[in-house]
């Protein structure tokens, strides 16, 4: 993998870290799963790098918060939060962030703006969900349907950070569109 690479993995770790400086809102009927900022990196990692390296740069950030580094909304770190109703959601992070940059690669035809909401949406928000309901279902000894239910009151600020992906994309792309790298 050229340096370069290696560099915007990096960052995009560092920039979901950054935004984990942003203060959780923890629900405490889904068993203290936070609301954070830190989906947005997710999805901004994907569909900005594509599916190797944005899945990278989630991994390298849980590898980094399994070592202990503070990295996650609220100051939190260590393999302790792997044991916690958020872990299906932290699993979620580096498939959504493929499925995302693997869609945007996919969809390069259309509109860039189009393409990455739907990219951002798919792999940040099903698929991110995909995992994360079972993970507080089965953590905080819930129903799966319950748990279901109870995910549905984080959609509306998910589908704010979509938007938000999609239109730092956008602007990127006309800025600097060698930047998005999923399309290259």
């Amino acid at each position: 993998m050229a340096d370069r690479s290696l560099v915007h993995i990096a960052f995009y770790a560092a920039l979901i870290a950054a935004l984990g400086l942003v203060p959780p809102v923890a629900i405490p009927f889904l068993g203290g799963v936070p609301i954070t900022a830190q989906t947005l990196g997710v999805m901004l990692a994907g569909v900005m790098l594509g599916p190797v390296r944005g899945g990278l740069a989630v991994l390298l950030l849980l590898f980094l918060v399994a070592l202990g580094a503070p990295f996650l909304s609220g100051g939190r770190g260590g393999l302790g939060v792997f044991a916690t109703p958020s872990v299906g959601f932290l699993i979620g992070w580096p498939v959504g962030a493929f499925v995302a940059g693997w869609i945007m690669r996919a969809t390069s035809g259309m509109n860039i703006l189009a393409s990455a909401a739907v990219s951002a949406a798919v792999g940040g928000i099903v698929v991110v969900y995909l995992f994360g309901i079972p993970g507080v279902a089965y953590m905080a000894g819930l129903p799966l349907l319950e748990a279901a239910y109870l995910s549905a009151i984080y959609i509306p600020g998910d589908l704010v950070k979509v938007a938000i992906t999609a239109l730092i994309t956008q602007t990127v792309a006309r800025g600097l569109p060698g930047a998005i790298l999923s399309r290259s």
